[in-house]
């Protein structure tokens, strides 16, 4: 059956979730705690964890395009996955580790639905310590200077090599790598008295960082490794990565607008964002460094020297209309100078940087000059809860694009540009809405889930916002909305599509809220492969991608980078198209003026 749908675009599949999750909450009771596995002192998973280890792996089976069970042979999978994300380079376990953590290869489905995931949590253990063991061998190797003379190579890819089979040959590696390091430094014209102190400070602060692990990070590694089982586009977002996710979609928080880095121990402004509060106030300076944060007017100032940088952003972002406090050592002085107290009103920040923008430009072509627009649109972004919430004003790319467009038109450019190189994809629904500012009416993307239904996605606004020459910018990290809406724009010859050959993704993700009905988001969101989509011709765009209809050389190898690079996903396929009714070709001049 087809079903057509313009106005709520995937509206069933966020109901066909929220059934999902009604009958998963209702599941089984607790197991009990088990942490006979763990070595002492080591990081246990928490009661909240093992329930939602119950209801991801739920969830996984109950939603999952494939509808595949976590059974022995997913288990496996699982098994590889998740110590790929913990050591994909193989250059901290050592084969015998591996074999020990054989015992739970076919245990993994298992420990899911029990929450009995300590075995899990062992694995990272070892892990850990092995982390420690190499990172001290490193720090000691700076006691002597490499033999530069020596002719050896250093293996910077190990994902594909054997595991290290002795203590001796992982020390091999990780010499080799030392000296790799060094050399680096070397050839920026340091001297090798440089070179060790600045490296033996990057390894004790890396040795720091490795006890900074927490039950939340460990746990995030180990359901993405459950959800990209299944395919490496489902995952799992913890609180803090769901709230970061939040931020992408919508370009806004509340919070004093700067971007931070670490720097050795101290978290040091890179940039103050244009309107934000910091910006506003014009008092902290790229390269100040924050030694303290509080929270209001007054009261204590609590010390971050040595904090990770996710924990330190959490003290700052704070409700709108909020007051904090930073203790900051201004750029380039020594430690143990004075320090200066700053307070912010925390206000909603915008990322601009992040949105589509316009840039005029102007080819010269024999005598005439060509005005051109160039649109980059950086990603496929809405603010859903401010749409949820009625807000008239709402951001979108859609909406931004129109403006720039409008802006485009009243410029009397001779044709426009859209650049979506590097634009991994976003909230699809926008691009659906994209291709409707340039096409009339009529489809734009096929979406097929689990029971084999098939929804048409039509252009949801009829009428067109710009009707002049069109080029279409892609590269090999165009992925997913980006496809959906080049595909589209070259199904109905509405415009020429220039670059590489595309990411190939495509796959439909739905997220799904781990805590629907709780005031205080704790569980994370589960990201989750539940359909694929197809061109108005019926052609997929998993692992093919679109192909331009210009192409440009590129130094990206495509076997190296794609979704045929990806573990575990899913296969290409195609259906039968829907009619649709091509767009009046752009002139061949005007093509060629805007190649």
């Amino acid at each position: 059956m087809i079903h057509r749908r313009r106005n709520s675009p995937f509206a069933f599949l966020a109901t066909c979730a929220l059934a999902a999750a009604l009958v998963i909450t209702a599941g089984s009771a607790p197991a009990p705690a088990s942490t006979s596995l763990l070595p002492p002192g080591s990081i246990a998973p928490t009661e909240r964890q093992r329930a939602i280890a119950r209801r991801v792996s739920s969830m996984l089976e109950g939603m999952h395009y494939t509808g595949a069970k976590l059974d022995d042979r997913m288990s496996s999978v699982v098994f590889d996955r998740y110590l790929d994300t913990i050591d994909r380079q193989r250059s901290y376990l050592l084969a015998s580790d591996l074999k020990d953590f054989e015992q739970y290869r076919l245990r993994f489905d298992d420990m899911a639905r029990s929450g009995e995931i300590d075995g899990a949590f062992a694995i990272f253990a070892r892990y850990q310590q092995r982390n420690r063991e190499r990172l001290q061998y490193a720090i000691d190797a700076l006691a002597q200077e490499p033999d530069w003379t020596a002719k050896e190579s250093f293996e910077f890819d190990r994902e594909k090599a054997q595991w290290p089979t002795s203590t001796d040959e992982l020390n091999e590696i990780w010499r080799k790598r030392v000296k790799n390091d060094a050399l680096s430094l070397l050839l920026t014209g340091k001297s090798w008295p440089e070179a060790r102190d600045i490296l033996r400070k990057r390894y004790q602060h890396s040795l720091k960082r490795v006890d900074q692990v927490t039950a939340d990070d460990v746990f995030e590694a180990l359901m993405n490794g459950y959800a990209r089982a299944y395919d490496p586009h489902s995952s799992y977002f913890s609180p803090r990565s769901s709230e970061e996710y939040r931020i992408q979609m919508s370009l806004n928080y509340d919070g004093i607008g700067a971007s931070l880095q670490l720097i050795d121990d101290y978290v040091t402004i890179m940039n103050v964002i244009e309107g934000g509060p910091a910006a506003v106030a014009g008092n902290l300076k790229t390269n100040d460094r924050i030694t303290g944060v509080g929270q209001g007017r007054e009261g204590p100032v609590t010390d971050v020297i040595g904090w990770r940088l996710d924990d330190v952003v959490q003290l700052i972002r704070g409700k709108a209309g909020t007051q904090v406090r930073l203790q900051i050592l201004a750029s380039g002085a020594a430690p143990g100078s004075a320090e200066k107290t700053l307070e912010f009103t925390r206000n909603k920040v915008t990322l601009e940087a992040q949105a589509a923008k316009k840039e005029l430009r102007t080819i010269e072509r024999g005598d005439r000059s060509l005005k051109v627009a160039v649109i980059t649109v950086p990603g496929f972004y809405q603010d859903v809860q401010a749409q949820s919430a009625g807000d008239k004003d709402f951001r979108s790319t859609t909406r931004d694009v129109r403006k720039l467009l409008d802006e485009a038109k009243a410029e009397k450019v001779d044709g426009v540009v859209l650049d979506l190189r590097g634009n991994g994809g976003g909230y699809l629904p926008e691009a659906t809405a994209l291709t409707g500012l340039f096409i009339d009416k009529g489809p734009v993307v096929q979406l097929k889930v689990t029971t084999g239904e098939l929804e048409v996605q039509d252009d949801p606004d009829p009428g067109i916002a710009y009707a002049g020459p069109l080029v279409v910018l892609v590269d090999r990290f165009s992925a997913s909305a980006s496809e959906i809406f080049a595909g589209a724009i070259q199904d109905y010859r509405r415009g020429l599509i220039v670059g590489q050959r595309t990411f190939g993704k495509g796959t439909v993700q739905n997220l799904v809220p781990l805590d629907r009905w709780s005031s205080k988001p704790t569980s994370g969101q589960l990201t989750v492969t539940i359909g694929k989509f197809y061109r108005v011709t019926g052609e997929s765009t998993q692992h093919r991608g679109v192909e331009p209809d210009v192409p440009l050389r590129s130094p990206i190898d495509i076997d190296e980078v794609g979704e045929s690079a990806l573990p575990g996903a899913l296969p290409w396929d195609r259906i039968p198209g829907v009619p649709f009714r091509l767009e009046a070709r752009m002139p061949k001049t005007s093509i060629a003026t805007l190649a």
